[in-house]
Formats: structure tokens, C-alpha cells, sequence
């Protein structure tokens, strides 16, 4: 068969299979998943013999250091795929929750339930635990999976996916609901990415040039994100001690990550005192600091920022800093120049924190805490699959509940339409 045919063959078969995986029952689900943690355990020698084959291909490929650890699995690795898998177990199930009910003058009762989307796709980058979580994700949430990893950790991938199906098949659970493209052309995602008669949604997880690839040639609708140019805005009536370790965190803890700081807004009232503090507890941290006009004057070390600068995600230790009017001058930077993902403000005035959060339409808006909230985990939604910028259909890191959708059911005693 060709590529295509193939392609078309997996999708086909994973569509059929979600009928069956949006009946099991949540204990049914919990078990695969916790036999495929005890798996995935017991697989290590496989697993580390399969990634030992991607790393020396990755090596020979020139691929950089980052890149080959992300690459790689080590026991310590496996045991944490296999925690990921227990915790999404061990997470309520949403299938089939009534989300409301109310009832209407004729009598009956108006519903809303929880259901699967039907089959997911999932084109990723690099790390081969993304096997293992997003198909945990899926599952637990009723749906059928098709993923699509990169060339480069193709037989960690395979491994992987080997491992979860003997788990299914055991259980006597179709195989094809998690279902792996088995080849490396290109040629295989863009046939993926055809199939709008048999997968429901696309979700991508990598870079953005990955991202903005299946965007352009999918036919299916697709959750993504481009990039994370987070805010902070340091408002005239900041607490200046709360506010530089809020920036610190932001964007020291884990630079490299979508939900760090790449840009501060500081209220011009507060510049002269401001500034010359944050300036000096970044540049120990190492951090360097890119300002306009304004900012470079009480920061002499800073240089200055370019047009770039604004819409930059760095995803390193470089800080983009401006001064601004007022609020207004923050919250039209942010539309401006914001990627829709996570924005701070620090203010001791509440009503400014409000209109900050009503106004400000990130995915995540936050009062006096740290950007890197914005995550599934960090706000109770367990795993998370990743962090859409787009209001259809959801917005924010997307736990299970945010690969479901609702149907409407209505309860009637003979009622019969006038």
C-alpha cells in the first residue's frame, strides 16, 4: 500500500475503535491505564535499547546537545511515563457528566452531557514520553488516538506504542484506538492531516515553524499555539519587593519553557524607583535586559530595544522592557505585541486588578503570581495535553475535560411539539 492508503487504513481504523472506546467504563479505563504504567515499568530494557538506536541516528544527524537529551530515555525517564500514566488514572473521568439540567415550561428536562470528541491526532516534536501522555489524555477521556512523533525518535516511539497496544489487547480493547504512523516522509503527516471524515481535531506540539506547518495544511480543525510572550506590568501602585520576585520567577525558573516572562511593562510613576531594583536583581541572575528609551535611562547596562524585541519569545535569559503611560499604555502593548498566553499585573489598586483581568483576553490572566502558573498542573487540572492561544473550542492548558464536548439530552413524559 502507499503512504496515503496507509494513512487512510489507520485513521479508518481508529475512527471505528472510538465507537467502542467511548462505551468502556471509567473502571475499564483506569485499569488499561494503570496496566500500561506497570507495562511501560517492565519494558525499560526494550525501551532503552529502542532510544539507544534514535540517539546514535540523532548523533550521527548532528542533532545538538538539548535536543539529544530530550531525546533521551533512562530508567528514571520510564518510571516517570509510567507516574504520568497512574495520575491521569487516578483523575475524575468526564465522560457522561451532566453539566447542567434545568427544565422548561412544557415540562422537560434540558441537559448537557459530557462525550468524546471521537479520534484525536497528535503531531509532535522530539520527546518520546508525548507517546505515553497524550495517549494516556485520550484514552482516559474516550477517545481514539492517531500520533504522529518525530523522525528522530521514531523507535523509541514504535516501542512505546508497541507496549500500550499488548496492554489493549489484553484487555481486549481495539488496538487501532491508539494507533501510531509508522513511517517518517512527510508525506505521512500531510495525509494525517487530510483525513477530515475520520479525526475530529489535530492538536500539534512543538516549535512554531512544526505548529504553523500543520496549520496551513490541515483540513481538520487544530488546537495550537505559536508561541508565549508573556507579560508582566509593575503597576504605579506595586508592592516593588512582591513584584521582583514575580519577575524573577517568571523568567529565571525555566526559560526555555512557553509560559515564561519575555516582556516587563513598567508604569512610568514607578519607573525612577523601580527600575534601577529590577534591574540590578536580574543582572546578578544574568539575565539581559533589551529597553526602550526610557527603561535604558534608569538602567544604563540595558540595550536598547528593537521593533523585534516586542513580539519576541527568547525562551532564554533576555528580558524585553518597556515604560508605559498607565494602564491604558499596558493593555495596548499586550494586545499589540501578545501571543494571547499569559499576562501579570502586580498593583495594591483592586480596581486596576480587575480591569486587568476583564480586559486583558490571554489565556491565562493573573493577580500577584508568577506566569509559570499558567499549567495544567499547577492549576488543578492534573495533565494536560497542551495550551491553546485559540478560543475554539478551548482556551488555556487543555486538561480532559477540554477533550470532551457536550451533546444535549432531554428527558420528556409524552410531551409533544405544538
Amino acid at each position: 500500500m502507499t503512504i496515503a492508503e496507509q494513512v487512510a487504513t489507520i485513521a479508518k481504523n481508529a475512527s471505528q475503535a472510538s465507537i467502542t472506546l467511548a462505551r468502556l467504563s471509567t473502571n475499564v479505563k483506569n485499569e488499561m491505564l494503570i496496566k500500561m504504567a506497570d507495562a511501560l515499568v517492565a519494558g525499560t530494557d526494550t525501551l532503552i535499547a529502542e532510544n539507544a538506536k534514535d540517539l546514535e541516528a540523532g548523533r550521527d544527524k548532528r542533532l545538538s546537545d538539548a535536543m539529544l537529551d530530550r531525546l533521551m530515555l533512562d530508567p528514571k525517564r520510564i518510571n516517570g511515563m509510567a507516574d504520568a500514566l497512574r495520575e491521569v488514572a487516578a483523575l475524575p473521568d468526564p465522560v457522561g457528566e451532566v453539566t447542567k439540567m434545568w427544565k422548561r415550561p412544557n415540562g422537560i428536562m434540558v441537559g448537557k452531557m459530557r462525550i468524546p470528541l471521537g479520534v484525536i491526532g497528535i503531531v509532535y516534536e522530539s520527546r518520546p514520553n508525548v507517546t505515553a501522555d497524550a495517549a494516556a489524555l485520550c484514552l482516559k477521556s474516550g477517545n481514539a488516538v492517531v500520533l504522529r512523533g518525530g523522525s528522530e525518535a521514531i523507535h523509541s516511539n514504535l516501542a512505546i506504542a508497541a507496549i500500550l497496544q499488548s496492554v489493549m489487547k489484553e484487555l481486549g480493547i481495539p488496538e487501532a484506538a491508539l494507533s501510531l504512523i509508522p513511517f517518517t516522509e512527510r508525506e505521512g503527516v500531510l495525509e494525517m492531516l487530510k483525513q477530515e471524515e475520520l479525526i475530529d481535531l489535530i492538536i500539534p506540539r512543538g516549535g512554531e515553524s512544526l505548529i504553523r506547518f500543520v496549520v496551513e495544511n490541515s483540513r481538520i480543525p487544530v488546537i495550537k499555539h505559536y508561541k508565549g510572550v508573556c507579560h508582566a506590568f509593575v503597576d504605579a501602585s506595586a508592592d516593588f519587593d512582591m513584584a521582583t520576585r514575580i519577575i524573577i520567577n517568571a523568567k529565571t525558573q525555566r526559560p526555555g519553557v512557553c509560559n515564561a516572562l519575555e516582556t516587563l511593562l513598567i508604569h512610568k510613576e514607578a519607573a525612577a524607583a523601580f527600575v534601577p531594583q529590577i534591574a540590578r536583581a536580574l543582572g546578578e541572575l544574568q539575565v539581559e535586559l533589551r529597553g526602550d528609551a526610557e527603561f535604558c535611562k534608569h538602567a544604563p547596562a540595558a540595550r536598547p530595544a528593537t521593533e523585534e524585541d516586542w513580539g519576541a519569545e527568547y525562551l532564554k535569559l533576555i528580558l524585553a522592557c518597556r515604560i508605559v503611560e498607565n494602564m491604558d499604555g499596558a493593555i495596548d502593548h499586550i494586545n499589540r505585541y501578545g501571543s494571547l498566553h499569559s499576562e501579570v499585573i502586580i498593583t495594591s489598586d483592586y480596581a486596576n486588578a480587575q480591569r486587568f483581568i476583564r480586559e486583558v483576553n490571554s489565556s491565562c490572566v493573573l493577580v500577584h503570581a508568577s506566569t509559570r502558573f499558567n499549567d495544567g498542573g499547577q492549576l488543578g487540572l492534573g495533565a494536560e495535553i497542551g495550551i491553546s492561544t485559540t478560543k475554539l473550542h478551548s482556551f488555556g492548558p487543555m486538561g480532559l475535560e477540554d477533550l470532551t464536548t457536550t451533546k444535549f439530552i432531554v428527558y420528556g413524559d409524552g410531551q409533544i411539539r405544538e
